[in-house]
């Protein structure tokens, strides 16, 4: 067990990692920037530390903020979501540090943090998945290649990232270069790497989720399901559960 758990986030999220702390007895720090002074959960932790600067910078920090830990006396992190939770340098700084992260390897991150790569990993584990480019593209030739294989519509997609941003809705191959040109721009400007890779489009398809979650010692549960089919522009708007919809027999095989 953690005796002081050092929380990365703001806000909802740390208050309510601070909550569960405070139930298992562990002790808590949490982080603040100047603009979050006076924040509830700023007020809930067993202590609370100013990371001064840009408001949004200071929680990006990890090794200002992996410092601290250590400096406290904090032996785990949690990074809530957002921010650094998917940050695999960061997750790789605290094993250097010989502080616990909360959260997936270093290994995972990378892995699933690029669409491309896990989708490869499901390949191979013998997990269906919609037909697509097994490698990203390299130029708008490559999207043409797929887009005639697999039959429109299609969509391209960023291999990092999320959020809907660099997503393109191909129906026609003459709007492809266009699609294709805009796609990459706007993931390399959101994500830094404009990679793209082209899947076959669904048109209304019911989009549900399983989440799981998994530890160190081999322990494995799931969440149940959500229906997150209500989106606008790619991005989740409500997400129900159990899903109303999904018969039991599906259900089952599902989870």
């Amino acid at each position: 067990m953690f005796r002081k758990v050092l929380v990365a986030n703001r806000g909802e999220v740390a208050l309510r990692i601070i909550r569960a702390c405070e139930e298992l007895g562990i002790r808590t720090a949490a982080i603040y920037s100047e603009a979050d002074t006076r924040s509830l959960y700023v007020k809930k932790a067993d202590e609370a530390y100013l990371i001064p600067g840009d408001p949004v910078r200071a929680y990006l920090d990890y090794v200002k903020i992996v410092d601290l830990a250590k400096s406290v006396g904090a032996d785990a992190i949690h990074p809530g979501y957002g921010f650094l939770a998917e940050n695999a340098d960061f997750a790789r700084y605290c094993q250097r540090k010989g502080i616990t992260f909360i959260g997936p390897s270093p290994e995972h991150i990378e892995l699933f943090g690029d669409k491309v790569k896990a989708k490869g990993a499901m390949h191979k584990l013998g997990i269906p998945t919609i037909p697509g480019s097994p490698d990203p593209l390299r130029n708008y030739e490559d999207a043409l290649h797929y887009a005639r294989e697999i039959g429109l519509p299609v969509i391209l997609k960023s291999a990092y990232g999320g959020g809907g941003r660099g997503m393109r809705v191909v129906r026609s191959l003459e709007e492809l270069p266009r699609l294709f040109e805009s796609g990459y721009r706007e993931a390399e400007t959101f994500f830094g790497r404009g990679d793209l890779f082209v899947e076959k489009y669904l048109d209304n398809p019911k989009h549900i989720e399983v989440q799981i979650i998994g530890d160190i010692y081999g322990n494995v549960v799931h969440l149940g399901e959500r229906d997150c089919s209500v989106q606008r522009k790619h991005q989740k708007i409500i997400e129900l559960t159990p899903c109303p919809v999904l018969p039991t027999e599906l259900r089952q095989k599902m989870l």
